[in-house]
């Protein structure tokens, strides 16, 4: 039996590598678990974010473009990602934000969720989801934000659709994914039990405008499985279907397969080994500029293209560097 056990992570387009270091590192508390560069586009960094670890499912990734103009957000798209937070946390947010001076919104979902809205500096839209299910093992005790109020990976992430319904049929039909509530035009999918991190909402919006993918939008949604061989089922899986799936790729900390699902949104389908520390030492992971074995060679001349990041410093659980 193939198995979806949820959101593996998620990739986005920022403008400026520092700007992007100083918001979720340096005000959102997450670890930068890989300086690397993208593997299509050895020009341009590719900033990996998460938990202590990198876990799956904690996972956010950047592609920076500088001076790049910014994109749309709208259907065909993943609108809006999700992370979870312990209960009682959501007042040091609201503060913490707007200390740091973002825009907070307050709201309580449409299941009921308390809520905190804002968008990083290149208008990126996030959530922030209080639940008592946070997994504490998800946290980085060693960020600017105590473990009391830490991001625990993600919660779930909003797929904006012109119709939901191929979608739908494509995650519970082939994907395994269960529909666990909705409210109006709204539509929750849960894979493996419905966790935080296992979960998706559809949001069907006829009259929507299409987005377009550049700065400030997501570049694609990655799905996590435990194996290569199962990646391999997968991808015989997909194709079997008549999407257009590429091969099995070596991203070094996992294995991927990409494909657009009905609604626009590219999906990728990753595996959970070898992890993060696979070139680096646990406790030194995104510390240096990594680069794949192909790439050594030219790394005097990348290190001269690509602009210098200011990393972060290392602190301890109880620190609040960035408050």
């Amino acid at each position: 039996m193939l198995d979806i056990l949820g959101l593996h992570h998620v990739t986005a387009i920022a403008g400026d590598p520092q700007q992007n270091v100083d918001f979720y590192a340096g005000v959102l508390g997450l670890r930068l678990v890989k300086l690397t560069i993208n593997y299509d586009d050895p020009t341009t960094y590719h900033l990996y974010y998460g938990d202590g670890q990198g876990h799956p499912g904690t996972i956010m990734t950047f592609f920076p473009w500088p001076g790049a103009m910014p994109g749309r957000i709208g259907t065909g798209q993943l609108t809006v990602t999700s992370f979870a937070v312990p209960e009682k946390s959501l007042g040091y947010w609201n503060d913490r934000l707007k200390k740091q001076g973002t825009s907070v919104q307050e709201a309580i979902s449409e299941f009921d969720e308390n809520v905190l809205f804002f968008t990083d500096p290149d208008g990126l839209q996030l959530e922030l989801i209080a639940t008592p299910n946070a997994n504490p093992d998800r946290a980085w005790n060693r960020g600017t934000v105590p473990m009391d109020f830490a991001i625990r990976g993600f919660h779930h992430v909003t797929l904006s659709e012109n119709g939901y319904e191929r979608t739908a049929s494509l995650l519970t039909n082939t994907l395994g994914f269960k529909r666990t509530q909705e409210q109006g035009a709204r539509f929750r999918y849960a894979a493996n039990g419905g966790a935080p991190g296992t979960m998706v909402d559809l949001i069907c919006a006829h009259e929507g405008r299409p987005g377009r993918v550049a700065v400030g939008t997501v570049h694609h949604v990655a799905w996590r499985t435990p194996t290569n061989e199962q990646q391999g089922q997968w991808q015989e899986t997909i194709r079997d279907l008549k999407y257009n799936v590429t091969p099995i790729i070596d991203r070094t900390y996992f294995h991927s397969i990409y494909f657009h699902e009905p609604g626009g949104v590219l999906f990728e389908i990753a595996t959970d080994p070898p992890g993060f520390a696979v070139d680096e030492p646990a406790d030194k992971i995104g510390s240096s500029l990594v680069l794949p074995s192909w790439l050594e060679g030219e790394r005097g001349e990348l290190e001269r293209i690509l602009p210098p990041i200011r990393l972060p410093k290392l602190t301890g659980d109880q620190a609040d560097a960035a408050r």
